[in-house]
Parts: C-alpha cells; sequence; structure tokens
C-alpha cells in the first residue's frame, strides 16, 4: 500500500494503530496478552475451541455459534488451554450470563469438557462433527503416507539398481502419467472430499488409487458413512444404530488407525449425538476463518494488536 500511494507503509501501519484504531484506548489492552472477554456477546448457543494464533502459541477461544462468524462472535480468547488459567478467567463472567448457556461444542479433549463443566454447568456438551470427521479423515490419510514412504523405498532401491548396472532408471506411470509416488502425494485432496465433488482429473486419479490399494479406497468410503451419519440422522436412536453398525465394519476392516477413531468416537458418543441439524456453523469452522489471520500476527511484536483487531 505504501508503494501504491508513494508513502511510508510502516508510518501508516503505527498511525493507524496509535490514533485511528483506538488501540491505546482500548480498556482490555492492560490484560490483552493473556486474555479478552466480551460478556456482552455470550448467547444461548456457545462453542470453545483451541487455535494458534500467535508463534505457536495456543489460545483457547470461546464463540457465539449463533453470530455465525460476524461481528459479536467473539465472547472470550485466552492465553494457554491449562483448565485452572482458562476457567479463572471465564468465571468473570456474570453467573446469571454463564447459565443462559444451553449448548456448548467442543472437541474430545479432556480439559476442554473439563472447562466447560465448571464454566457453564447448566450447559450441554455436545462433540463438535468437525473434530471427529477429522479423525477419520486423518487416518485415511495416515494409510495414504505410509504408502507413499513404502513407494518411496521401493523406488529408491531400483535407482540403486539401476545405478549399479550402469542404467537409467526410468519410473513407470500409470494411464494418467502419475508416477506411483506421485499419485499418492497428488491424491491427498481427492480423499478429504465427496466422490460426488470431485474434478474428472480426480476421478480418473481416484480410481487408479482404489484399484492399486483396495485398503485405501475401504479406509476412504469408511471415513465417509462416519460423515453421512451426521448429515443424514435427525433422531439420536437412529444415528447411535447406525454408529453401531459402521463400528461393525471397522473392527472387520482390521484397519488400526480406524480401531483407534471408532474407541475415541465410542467414549463421546453420547455427546456426538447430540447435535442439532440448525447448529451447523460449528467452532472449527471459524477457528478456521481466525487462522487467516495468524501470518499477520506473527509479524507483530505483540499479539494483543492482531486480538484488538478481532475486537473491531
Amino acid at each position: 500500500m505504501g508503494t501504491l500511494f508513494g508513502i511510508d507503509g510502516e508510518l501508516l501501519e503505527r498511525q493507524y494503530r496509535n490514533h485511528l484504531s483506538g488501540y491505546l484506548k482500548w480498556d482490555q489492552l492492560p490484560h490483552a496478552e493473556e486474555w479478552i472477554l466480551f460478556e456482552k456477546n455470550i448467547g444461548a448457543y456457545v462453542g470453545i475451541d483451541e487455535v494458534c494464533l500467535s508463534r505457536g502459541e495456543l489460545y483457547t477461544i470461546l464463540i457465539n455459534k449463533e453470530k455465525r462468524g460476524t461481528a459479536g462472535s467473539i465472547i472470550a480468547i485466552i492465553k494457554g488451554t491449562d483448565v485452572k488459567t482458562v476457567t479463572s478467567i471465564l468465571l468473570k463472567l456474570s453467573r446469571r450470563r454463564r447459565f443462559q448457556v444451553r449448548e456448548i461444542t467442543l472437541d474430545m479433549a479432556p480439559n476442554m469438557e473439563q472447562t466447560a463443566r465448571i464454566c457453564f454447568p447448566a450447559a450441554r456438551r455436545v462433540t463438535d462433527r468437525f473434530h471427529v470427521q477429522k479423525l477419520a479423515y486423518e487416518a485415511v490419510q495416515d494409510m495414504r503416507v505410509k504408502a507413499r514412504w513404502e513407494a518411496l523405498d521401493e523406488e529408491s532401491v531400483q535407482i540403486a539398481y539401476a545405478k549399479a548396472c550402469g542404467k537409467t532408471y526410468h519410473a513407470p506411470v500409470f494411464e494418467n502419467g502419475d508416477s506411483r509416488k506421485q499419485l499418492l502425494a497428488r491424491s491427498i485432496y481427492l480423499l478429504y472430499k465427496k466422490e460426488s465433488l470431485w474434478t474428472e482429473s480426480q476421478r480418473v486419479r481416484a480410481g487408479i488409487l482404489f484399484r492399486e490399494y483396495p485398503d485405501i479406497k475401504k479406509a476412504y468410503y469408511l471415513s465417509m458413512r462416519l460423515g453421512l451419519i451426521y448429515h443424514q440422522c435427525r433422531h439420536k436412536d437412529v444415528a447411535l444404530t447406525r454408529l453401531a453398525r459402521w463400528y461393525d465394519e471397522v473392527d472387520k476392516s482390521g484397519f488400526l488407525a480406524f480401531g483407534r477413531v471408532a474407541r475415541s468416537i465410542y467414549g463421546h458418543q453420547n455427546e456426538l449425538c447430540k447435535i442439532e441439524r440448525r447448529q451447523k456453523c460449528c467452532c472449527g469452522l471459524f477457528i478456521s476463518e481466525l487462522n487467516e489471520n495468524r501470518l499477520s500476527c506473527e509479524r507483530k511484536t505483540k499479539c494483543d494488536i492482531t486480538l484488538h483487531r478481532f475486537y473491531i
């Protein structure tokens, strides 16, 4: 911007921070490095999660889900994830406000559950579908990464053998032009997407991948079926029945990664099945929007400047 208008960009930034933004007169400035709190933003449906805002430092964030990411969404941002630290700040909210919360969405971390139980005792706790689906996606990616390392090792052996024989190694390619290691590397995104959303090139690549690696195909459809339980089930009993069938499919598959996912979900299935379709804006999606400001925050000496941006 400074280059475009022929002005000193750093000077403009300082002038905005010190005079135009109201940063120096901000009532939460003295403690903004550690926590900020906006009690008036609290609502009946809230979400709590952790986010990395500055130089790898984790912050706990509490949002109003009914605001759907618009102005007034942030209720609190607190440095750290320790239960004692987070609860000491959230308990600064008035008791009346805290008991207005009817539902709190969180991930499967025990510290989040303990914080929700202490600070919002009247609210029912719901495990965020974003984190559940993420576990299944990561299990599929673990299988893909393992297969890629095996392909890299195999190619290294072939290259060494060709070199010992005085020959030039040429990696075999599939019908779409990918070598085996390229196929596995370039399949990362299509395994996150529904089959109906694949492009034509992704559809061709997926066909080759699933032909060469049937276990990855089976794992992909296991992860998609887990997501369908949330999309299609409106009642808890139906969801629990379909989850039981999904557990059986995981047991029959023999995939260790999915076995861990199933055990994690089983321990929280009552909270998982409380989710309501009208609450589609999960805390995880709001966190992804905040992460777009991370690079800006990391260029600052003090993170409270970026937290002030969220305020205004």
